[in-house]
């Protein structure tokens, strides 16, 4: 494309129509663009055009938005990865090749480019100038500094030469996006590289820059009557400056910042401790654009308290006073949120370093209390709104430890600094400070909720969690007499929809203390905590849900539930009709809180077929209508558990109620597959597993239809389906293994074991196939396969070896050989190689047998293993006595040593093609699990069972055995052996 004064036209009018209202117009012009785009010199011409004085701004501004878009697509566009493609669900396939990759710019545009933004972005006006920094920073992102060495010297040269700060604040805020990737990207020598040239070229320039913005400020003043546009942009360049020094000091403090850090630090606390009423009482964003400011300034005295601690502390004496100044006017007002956080952030820092004794004197402290906590914790307008307008973010930030960045968590963490050295101080003058918030509530309680609600949301947000558990303490309250005296009134409150807040904080105090309200205070309150559920607030009622549902997790010591099934028998039809009720009001249609609460009372209480016959009908209800839509994951996850866990607890009670779950489920699951709702695809197949493994024969016609899909391989090509899909065959060849001999469908489910076995990411799944086969069909039926088995196996074993394959290869011979017998096992191996057994013994078996873990599979390759040692006549034969030995000493490490002194867990390297691209999860339903089956039951005891079975061998060859024993054992396999003979009496002669 050339530049000419008809591309100009032309160009012009387009950028003109996208701003049109008519759709016809707008889409003609985007159609042009976008096929213009593909030009070379494209960009080029839009820059110019950007440029061109002629031109009026609204299309010069359209034009700058283009070109920046441009440049992100086309100045190194991403290439498409095939392989993510072809793991990913079909709708992505689609998008992949529906979305080819976008021509890149060429070369000589990219230099053309890069000689004419700087200068042309310092002569527009501020809406073009901040698309054009964008664009560069979009460049620099790539080029800088390797491939575009010109640009930090034509900035430093710019900034010297600006004579007005709309372009000394444009060059600023490029620099200062140029470098923030040095806050956010891993220290690495290519950074450091990075750095120290920028750090070469930039630090003078900016500190020169800086200083002279200072004595300008100082020079006109800041007093009422100073212009604010003279002032507003000095402040601006002061914070851009702040924000590039914040970059450049992130990774480790620069020398040159180092000499020079009395100069900063005079300027920096200049701008805390001074004022500025031309800007602060001017309205509109004055006092933003000053606050801004000191927040940065409150960023880079806390980045060198946490960083550069010693060659700071000269100047904190200063700084912390200044800070808590600022603090106690900004508190109260609400609009000041980012500076109240950062200034609160600094102090926190210094509180729990070795100059907390800034903070030590009474009067400190208290003013700390009293002006700059308190202040911060209690309620605002905009807690208010957000607690009624936006209850998923509300809660985010209140029970789930996100809100570290609101004012009120932040003051806390500030409470919980200073006690780190004064404990009983800090103690006694907030436990004074709640004293008076719930007497001024008690005179007033209508017009002094807010007190009772800073009170409890203080004793809540200081508790302090104890290690490696889920109990909290405090030493603000006696917990058991502030629940009663101040909780419990709220809770027993007849009108669940007054006052929310204070309810839901009460509820939040329940949650938080549970372990420490005793069981006959708690189940008395129970349903009073149902009722709540039937709050229209939505905070309450999932806060109510919560509690609930955290309340049945309690487990007294030694792991017994604390609350049982006939603790919640007495109010179950109220609890579970209040929770089904929750999901009718507007906005909690999908809330996770509520669904969640169901699924753990469905694991607690007894499921009859009262309860069982509304739960099921409410469930698959709401699952046929998220069907439609899904879009909330978490919800969705404890919706299919929540019917995972009915199904089991309903029918481990009464398994005619199975008819009533086939009723009511089928019909969904069919939609799942049916409609291509992918994302549930995973849930479906686990919940079939489920059902399939509860059904009695003859089994449902149903079942076997969905069992056809499976043989299918199209269904096994999403990778998220992969472990869910193994886990419902399972479930079919234990319940109806003379189905595989149907149809050539056992070919069919060896061709999936085949294609799982083959890669290292879905190896283990082709295993579980494997072993359920040998588990569930007899000899006769899979001999004529197996040595197409082994000849897959031993064929991945060389080409492709890894110690988790290794594991299961043993773990799979093992369950061969108890199901077939050691001679079966044997004479197959050879079948497929003279002599292959012996090496596959001495080179996998042995080496690998001590890895193994797991109970069921170290119950299993024992018991194995010790069969071979006494069984089979290839160990039996008198030449083979040395691999006897062998395999003897190393039954004995796995049957006499703990797990974790014998398994060395080796991480293996990943197949990175396979892990490199985005693809939806399986996500385990641990409701629909399936149990381990112990194949070898008959055996209670492996250990007694080596020694008796050693000493029965030893009983037919006197004197042969113990010989080999001393060769061959490590000498403390040896005293192990010995000690478990005289455990069971037995001895080896």
């Amino acid at each position: 494309m050339e530049w000419n004064p008809e591309t100009l036209q032309t160009l012009s009018q387009c950028f003109l129509q996208t701003l049109s209202p008519s759709p016809e117009p707008r889409r003609r012009a985007e159609a042009f663009l976008a096929d213009a785009a593909d030009k070379p010199n494209y960009g080029l011409v839009v820059l110019r055009l950007v440029a061109e004085p002629s031109v009026d701004d609204q299309i010069r501004h359209a034009a700058a938005v283009n070109f920046k878009n441009h440049l992100r697509a086309r100045w190194a566009p991403a290439q498409p990865n095939p392989r993510s493609s072809s793991s990913s669900s079909s709708s992505s396939v689609a998008a992949a090749a529906a979305a080819p990759t976008l021509p890149a710019i060429i070369d000589s545009e990219k230099e053309q480019i890069k000689g004419l933004i700087v200068g042309l972005m310092l002569f527009c006006g501020s809406k073009i100038q901040s698309q054009l920094s964008e664009a560069l920073v979009v460049i620099g992102k790539h080029d800088f500094p390797k491939a575009w060495p010109a640009l930090l010297p034509e900035l430093v040269s710019s900034l010297s030469n600006a004579k007005d700060y709309a372009s000394i604040n444009g060059i600023l805020g490029t620099a200062n996006s140029i470098f923030k990737k040095f806050r956010y990207q891993f220290k690495t020598n290519d950074l450091l590289l990075d750095l120290k040239y920028c750090l070469d070229g930039f630090a003078a320039p900016l500190l020169e820059v800086f200083l002279r913005t200072a004595a300008q400020i100082d020079s006109i003043g800041g007093s009422i009557g100073t212009p604010v546009g003279n002032l507003k942009p000095l402040i601006e360049a002061q914070r851009l400056c702040c924000r590039i020094f914040f970059s450049l000091n992130f990774q480790e403090l620069p020398e040159y910042f180092e000499d020079h850090m009395k100069e900063w630090m005079t300027e920096f606390l200049k701008y805390l401790g001074g004022v500025y009423p031309a800007l602060e009482q001017s309205g509109g964003d004055g006092l933003t654009v000053v606050d801004e400011l000191r927040s940065a300034v409150c960023e880079n005295i806390s980045l060198y308290m946490e960083k550069n601690e010693e060659e700071f502390q000269g100047y904190l004496k200063d700084f912390v006073p200044v800070v808590c100044t600022l603090l106690v006017g900004a508190s109260a007002s609400s609009s000041r949120e980012r500076l109240v956080i950062t200034a609160i952030k600094f102090l926190t820092t210094v509180s729990t370093s070795v100059h907390h004794t800034l903070f030590a004197s009474n009067e400190v402290l208290q003013q700390f209390c009293q002006n700059i906590v308190i202040p911060n914790v209690r309620l605002r307008d905009e807690d208010e709104e957000l607690f009624e307008m936006n209850y998923v973010e509300f809660i985010r930030r209140d029970i789930e430890g996100s809100d570290l960045d609101t004012r009120r968590r932040i003051a806390c963490e500030l409470l919980k600094g200073i006690a780190t050295h004064y404990r009983d101080q800090v103690t006694n003058m907030v436990g004074l400070q709640i004293n008076n918030m719930l007497a001024s509530f008690a005179m007033n309680p209508a017009a002094n909720w807010k007190d009772k609600d800073c009170a409890i949301y203080l004793v809540v947000s200081l508790a302090t969690k104890k290690a490696g558990g889920s109990s909290v303490s405090t030493d603000l309250v006696d917990v058991e007499s502030f629940f009663g005296s101040v909780i419990v009134p709220e809770l027993k409150s007849q009108d669940v929809n007054s006052f929310p807040m204070l309810k839901a904080g009460s509820l939040k105090f329940f949650t938080m203390f549970r372990t420490q309200i005793s069981k006959q205070v708690a189940i008395q309150l129970l349903p009073d905590v149902v009722r709540f559920i039937a709050a229209e607030s939505n905070v309450v009622h999932s806060y109510a849900a919560s509690c609930i549902e955290k309340l049945l997790l309690v487990k007294e010591e030694g792991g017994r539930p604390r609350y049982t099934s006939s603790d919640i028998a007495p109010f179950l039809e109220m609890l579970m009709n209040n929770l089904f009720n929750a999901f009718k009001f507007p906005e909690s249609e999908e809330n996770p809180y509520v669904m969640k609460c169901i699924m753990r009372v469905l694991g607690v209480a007894e499921i009859s077929a009262a309860v069982a016959t509304p739960c099921v009908n409410g469930l698959t209800f709401i699952l046929n209508e998220v069907c439609k839509n899904p879009k909330n994951p978490i919800f969705n996850h404890y919706l299919f558990e929540a019917v995972a866990c009915l199904v089991r607890r309903a029918c481990e009670r009464d398994i005619s109620l199975l008819r009533i779950f086939e009723e009511s489920l089928f019909p969904v699951i069919q939609i799942i597959l049916t409609n291509d709702v992918t994302e549930f695809w995973p849930y479906a197949f686990q919940l079939l597993a489920q059902l399939v493994e509860l059904s009695r024969p003859p089994i449902n016609p149903a079942y076997m239809q969905v069992f056809q899909l499976l043989l299918v391989p199209d269904s096994w090509k999403r990778s998220a389906n992969t472990p869910a899909l193994v886990r419902l065959l399972q479930a079919y060849l234990k319940k109806v293994p003379h189905e595989l001999n149907r149809e050539g469908r056992l070919s069919q489910v060896l061709g999936i074991f085949n294609t799982l076995v083959s890669s290292p990411s879905t190896e283990d799944l082709g295993f579980y196939v494997l072993n359920t086969v040998v588990e569930n069909l007899g000899h006769d039926v899979i001999s004529p396969y197996v040595g197409h088995i082994w000849s897959a196996l031993f064929t991945r074993l060389q080409t492709h070896r890894t110690v988790k394959f290794a594991k299961s290869l043993v773990i799979y011979m093992s369950l061969f050989l108890v199901k077939h017998g050691s001679a079966a096992l044997a004479d197959s191996i050879n079948a497929v190689q003279p002599n292959l057994f012996v090496t596959i013994l001495e080179q996998f078996w042995i080496p690998n047998l001590k890895l193994i873990a797991g109970a069921v599979e170290f119950k299993l390759t024992s018991v194995a293993s010790i069969r071979l040692l006494c069984e089979s006549p290839v160990l039996l034969d008198p030449s083979a006595s040395v691999l006897w030995g062998k395999m003897l000493d190393s039954t004995v490490t796995l049957v006499s040593r703990p797990e974790e002194d014998r398994v060395e867990e080796e991480p293996e390297m990943p197949d990175i093609g396979e892990n490199v691209s985005y693809t939806a999860t399986f996500v385990h339903l641990h409701n629909a699990g399936r149990k381990d089956e112990d194949p070898v039951k008959e055996i209670k005891n492996v250990k007694e069972f080596l020694v008796r079975s050693l000493a029965k061998l030893a009983s037919l060859s006197p004197g042969k055995y113990p010989s080999i024993i001393n060769q061959s054992l490590e000498q403390v396999n040896q005293e192990a052996l010995l000690q478990l003979c005289g455990m069971y009496s037995c001895a080896i002669v």
